[in-house]
């Protein structure tokens, strides 16, 4: 069957797509580079009704360039369900029990309710990022996208020019802290010390500029900090207007596929007593965006 790239029509109708005729289990290096040049236009890829394991998801990601280690995740070691190979994106405890509303592992995951980049809290942040369905709530937990290509052209010149030289400083400490999760321990601190991130970014293939914004930035470089959170929020609220926004919702076995070089994203809430269960594996970026 031939692979199909319709357009969902979102924003300016080059801005996520849904591909079909295709099982990711079994793809050639043409699926591949067709892949490649379709998120390379539309950002946010959505093939439903993928009915694969950990270990196909992961073969089929790694197709795009090296992966990373589930070291974002707040589960290390005997606490993980999953390898950690793969993100735990879920509501589940190791023994796939449904989390108690105050447990920490949830308490920190609210966190991906906020409008965020994968990894931007890692030297070498995410390029691409692949979540797969595997248990949906009955209503809720949909998934949003910014188009930070269209924000970024959406500004002035003179906006632009503010930009384009500045240097924030992304961590998860920031991300949690704001919604007043500050339960780390000292290793976590360490770990999860602050990494400097450009304000603006190009693409390397499509040399487009955007906005590499997140939840994760907690100052910019040299700026006094209320200043430089007032600024990103100011951003963040300009990025993610309507018009540059779209909601996928989740039907089990969907696969949806994102650059985070050009993307924002959050999830939404649902019923936290329901179980919600996708799988993320992560392609790292190249290279680190500053220099040492």
């Amino acid at each position: 069957m031939p692979l199909h790239i319709d357009a969902l029509g979102a924003c300016n109708n080059e801005f996520g797509a849904t591909v079909t005729g295709l099982n990711v289990a079994d793809t050639t290096q043409r699926d591949i580079q067709d892949i490649e040049a379709a998120i390379d236009r539309y950002a946010v890829l959505i093939f439903p009704d993928q009915q694969i394991d950990d270990a196909e998801q992961f073969a089929f990601s790694n197709k795009f360039g090296c992966m990373e280690k589930a070291t974002g995740d707040i589960n290390q070691n005997e606490d993980r369900r999953l390898a950690l190979d793969i993100n735990d994106i879920s509501n589940l405890d190791k023994n796939g029990a449904v989390l108690q509303r105050d447990n920490r592992a949830r308490l920190f995951g609210l966190g991906n309710m906020l409008w965020h980049s994968d990894s931007s809290f890692k030297t070498i942040p995410a390029k691409y990022s692949l979540l797969s369905a595997r248990v949906v709530p009955e209503a809720g937990g949909n998934t949003e996208f910014a188009d930070m290509r269209a924000a970024w052209n959406a500004l002035s010149p003179e906006q632009q020019d503010e930009c384009k030289e500045l240097i924030c400083e992304h961590s998860q400490l920031y991300s949690r802290g704001a919604l007043g999760f500050e339960d780390f321990t000292a290793e976590e601190r360490v770990k999860w010390a602050p990494v400097l991130q450009p304000l603006v970014r190009q693409h390397p293939t499509t040399k487009a500029s955007s906005l590499f914004l997140s939840s994760h930035i907690g100052t910019i470089l040299d700026w006094p900090v209320p200043e430089a959170r007032l600024f990103i929020r100011d951003l963040t609220e300009h990025a993610t207007q309507d018009n540059y926004v779209f909601a996928h919702e989740w039907k089990r076995w969907d696969l949806v596929m994102w650059d985070n070089r050009v993307t924002m994203h959050r999830a939404r809430r649902y019923d936290h007593t329901q179980p919600r269960d996708l799988h993320r594996t992560t392609v790292s970026s190249e290279t680190r965006l500053l220099d040492s």
